[in-house]
Parts: C-alpha cells; sequence; structure tokens
C-alpha cells in the first residue's frame, strides 16, 4: 500500500529553510513510529509531498500504519493510493472507470484533480475529460460539483498519476522534534490530558510531571494517561515521566496556611517544584490544563499570582475553552474514558477559596510553610522514561511471569483501548485460541478485576506489552498471585 502524505498548511508558509527542517523530521519520526509494524516500509519526501510505501497489502497492518500516521504531528491529511505510469486522458479516464464504476451507481459525483510538474493538459483538462466519460461510460445520478455523493480523486506528479483509494484526516500540527521541549503538569484528568495533547500537536516534545496527592491508585491512573498519550501520539521521541511525592506538601499547607488560601499557595508550590524540575531537564517552559474561572483558583486575579512563584514560561493551551470542548477533545483523542474517574484533588483542599488572591497575603501565608518539606519532595521524585514506569513498583511486581503458550485453563483478558481492537483483532481466533477470550480496557480493568473468579489465572494482554505490564505488575503488587502478561508476538505465531 502506498500513502501520500500532506503537510499541514502551515509548514508550507515557512521559509526554505525551515520548511525542509520540518520535512526532514517528519520523515524520521514517520519512520520511528512504523517500522515497529513493518521493518520494510519506506519513507520518501519531496517539497510538497511525501510517500510512504509498505511492504504488505495486508488489511490489518495497512490499518494500523493508517491509525499511526493519523497520529503524527505535522500530517494534515493522508492518501491511500495506487501509482502509475502516466499517460493521455483517455488513459486516466480508463482508470478512473476502472476504480469508481462500482461506486458511482446511483450517485452524483465530481472528479478533483491535483496536478504537480509539467504536462501538455491542465487540472481542470482533467477534471473536465474524467467528468464526462465517468458520466456517460456509468450510471451515475450526475455531475454535482457542490457536496457530491462521491469525490473522484486524482492526483498527477511529473511522470505518475496516483489514483486515491480512500483520502484520511492527520492530527496537523508541527513535526515533534522542530519546538521546544516543554514540562506538562499532569493529574490525568480532562483538562491536563487534552493541554498535553495539544502541546504534542503543536511539535512541543512534551514530558510529564505528577504531584501525588492521592496515593497509588491515584498514580497509576495518571501513569495510564500519559503512557496512551505517548504511545498514541509522540512515541517518535524519547520522554520522561516524573513522580512527585506532595502529600508532605499538602499536609504542611493543611496545618499551616489560611484555609482560604490553600488552593493558590499549592499552585505556586507546584510551580516552583515544577520549575526545579524543568531546569535539571533543561526546559524553559511548563504547561498547566488550567481555564480562565473554571474553578476558583484560576481566576485571572489568582491566575497571576500563582505565576509570580516562577520565571518560567507557563503555557496554558486551554485557557480560553469551556469545559465541553475540553471533554469533547478528550473523547476525541481516546482519554475521556478513564479521564472521567480520576478526582480534581487540586480543587477540592479550600472551603472557601479566595477568588482574588493579593500577592503579599498570598506570600505571608507561605511564610508560614515549611520550604524544607518541598526539598524533601523532590529529592524523593522518581525519574523515569515513559516507557519504563512498571519499573516504579516494587521488586516483587517488577518479576512479572511472562507467558508465551495458551491452554484450556487460561483466560486471556484483551485491555487495549477499543479503538485499538477496532483496527486489529486479537491475533488469535477458534482453535488456535485455546483460551478464554475477555475484553476489558486498561481504565476499567482496576474495578473490574477484584469481581473476577478468583481461582483462575489471567494473561493481560496488549498491544504493545507496555500497559499490560503496567497492570499486571500493580495487580501483583497489590497481593493478586493469578495474573500474568501474555506476550503478543509469541502467542501470534503459534
Amino acid at each position: 500500500m502506498l500513502f501520500l502524505i500532506k503537510l499541514f498548511p502551515e509548514i508550507t508558509i515557512k521559509s526554505r529553510p525551515v520548511r525542509w527542517r520540518f520535512i526532514r523530521q517528519l520523515l524520521k519520526n514517520i519512520r520511528s513510529v512504523i517500522v515497529e509494524l513493518d521493518p520494510g516500509i519506506t519513507v520518501t519526501g519531496e517539497w510538497d509531498n511525501l510517500e510512504v510505501e509498505t511492504s504488505t497489502d495486508d488489511a490489518q497492518l495497512v490499518a494500523q500504519i493508517s491509525e499511526r500516521l493519523a497520529c503524527t504531528p505535522g500530517i494534515a491529511k493522508f492518501l491511500e493510493v495506487d501509482k502509475h505510469p502516466l499517460g493521455d486522458l483517455d488513459y486516466i479516464l480508463d482508470l478512473a472507470l476502472k476504480y469508481h464504476r462500482g461506486k458511482l451507481q446511483g450517485k452524483t459525483f465530481a472528479v478533483r484533480c491535483k496536478r504537480t510538474g509539467k504536462q501538455t493538459f491542465q487540472s481542470t483538462d482533467v477534471e473536465s475529460y474524467v467528468g464526462a466519460g465517468l458520466n456517460n461510460q456509468t450510471e451515475a445520478a450526475g455531475v454535482r460539483l457542490k457536496n457530491p455523493d462521491v469525490t473522484v480523486l486524482i492526483e498527477v506528479r511529473h511522470d505518475s498519476v496516483f489514483m486515491v483509494r480512500e483520502q484520511k484526516t492527520g492530527m496537523g500540527g508541527f513535526p515533534l522534534g522542530c519546538q521546544d521541549s516543554v514540562l506538562s503538569l499532569i493529574s490525568g484528568g480532562f483538562d491536563s490530558s487534552v493541554s498535553s495533547y495539544l502541546c504534542i500537536k503543536r511539535g512541543l516534545q512534551t514530558h510529564y510531571c505528577f504531584f501525588n496527592l492521592g496515593g497509588k491508585a491515584h498514580e497509576l491512573a495518571v501513569k495510564e494517561v500519559a503512557l496512551f498519550l505517548w504511545m498514541k501520539y509522540h512515541a517518535s521521541h524519547r520522554v520522561k515521566f516524573i513522580s512527585v511525592p506532595f502529600e508532605g506538601v499538602v499536609e504542611e499547607i493543611l496545618n499551616n496556611v489560611d484555609n482560604a488560601h490553600m488552593g493558590v499557595v499549592l499552585k505556586r508550590i507546584m510551580l516552583r517544584a515544577a520549575e526545579k524540575l524543568a531546569q535539571g531537564l533543561h526546559i524553559e517552559a511548563l504547561v498547566t490544563g488550567e481555564s480562565v474561572a473554571q474553578v476558583s483558583s484560576q481566576t485571572l486575579a489568582n491566575l497571576s499570582v500563582i505565576d509570580r512563584a516562577t520565571d518560567c514560561l507557563v503555557l496554558r493551551p486551554l485557557a480560553t475553552s469551556d469545559k465541553q470542548e475540553i471533554i469533547d477533545i478528550a473523547r476525541a483523542i481516546g482519554t475521556e474514558e478513564f479521564s472521567k474517574d480520576i478526582p480534581e484533588y487540586c480543587a477540592v483542599i479550600s472551603n472557601k477559596p479566595t477568588t482574588h488572591a493579593k500577592l503579599e497575603r498570598v506570600e505571608w501565608e507561605e511564610s508560614n510553610f515549611d520550604m524544607a518539606v518541598l526539598d524533601t519532595a523532590l529529592e524523593n521524585a522518581r525519574h523515569q522514561l515513559i516507557s519504563e514506569l512498571v519499573d516504579d513498583l516494587s521488586a516483587e511486581a517488577a518479576q512479572l511471569k511472562i507467558v508465551s503458550t495458551l491452554d484450556s485453563d487460561s483466560t486471556v483478558i484483551d485491555i487495549r483501548h477499543p479503538d485499538e481492537v477496532d483496527i486489529r483483532a486479537f491475533p488469535l481466533s477458534g482453535e488456535a485460541l485455546k483460551a478464554e477470550l475477555l475484553n476489558i480496557p486498561f481504565y476499567r480493568l482496576r474495578s473490574t478485576f477484584t469481581d473476577l473468579d478468583k481461582d483462575k489465572c489471567y494473561l493481560l494482554y496488549c498491544g504493545r506489552g507496555m500497559m499490560s505490564r503496567l497492570h499486571a505488575a500493580n495487580l501483583v503488587d497489590e497481593g493478586f498471585g493469578n495474573v500474568s502478561v501474555l506476550e503478543l508476538e509469541s502467542a501470534s505465531k503459534q
């Protein structure tokens, strides 16, 4: 299968050196995220288009590659195409008849042609000639230039003609690696997840910082969100996940800060901590999911006071978004289901929070806070590559049992996101499966696992093995001895 990649329009208006730099980075990123699926993939590029060619036409593999292209920053849209040598207009019409005759019966249509290079004809010549031919030689309902039932897409590039099978939308934005890095303060809820995604989309290499206020279960939930975002949208780059134990900080605030100012003080201390962590990573900007006036700590007056706690640039991608807009984006990017069950701990600290904090009063309240507590939290922070989050669990849980064979006593739990299951079914079926198969998405596993038959042994399966290892390690760490990890590749070869 051959894909034509169309660049995000803002890339095309950059200066020539910048545009080439962006294109080269996008080529590198595409190879990075697809080579795992197809080692024989080839990615080539020109000024206006990139070509991605798979070494196989396997439908499931092509669907997976298509999904990764759709989630790669820098791609506006991409076309599944067949490439043919360029002929005359009659030859192009014959190709159009071959590809679209069966699709046009009883439907209106329009022909759209994009042309690059020097030919003896114009794009409008192709559209007129092919449109007339299709109208006369098929059972189409006629030509309709506005809102047709079927759009026949043709690309002519130099000495080749591309017949478009399907056009799909990409996520747009800039390629990762073309912009600087940021540190996103992620809580796992709608806001911080979406703000992280928007930074990724803009080409910012996004690392994650989590201030643990709610215990181990909350930390696991946030790791799920961060790991999901990384695997889906920016796996082309190495990303850090930093977990900071903040229970002592919260206790210090509760004991020594006026109730009305707790929320503002907590946010200021978070920014101070994040700034120190960012400096260690040579990062100059922080990202939060705050939206103006969404909660009491996010009034303009409070945000102004909060920002004065740091010299770092603080980015707020959601500053003017309402909650429903944020939830709609979360639904579109796949984080809604597990973000909706994560409580916003920061929002419940003050009973009667101030909405017009004064810097002098906040600084006085902070003078009662023992900053040594913050230093201790930072000393105990856990720095990891996001691909190694499972290592943050206990040594016992890290010694997971990896299973590569199945029998009738096994029960497999496919914990992949439903979108992944739709793209690629479980690799074994029928007699080859030899086991019971359950579909429980990873974001529901924590609440569902304790209700399963405790006498059975469960094998967790996911697309890349990271999410299954994370959850299996956590369950083992909590005392469940009936859970192991199913190795995808080994199982699929049985």
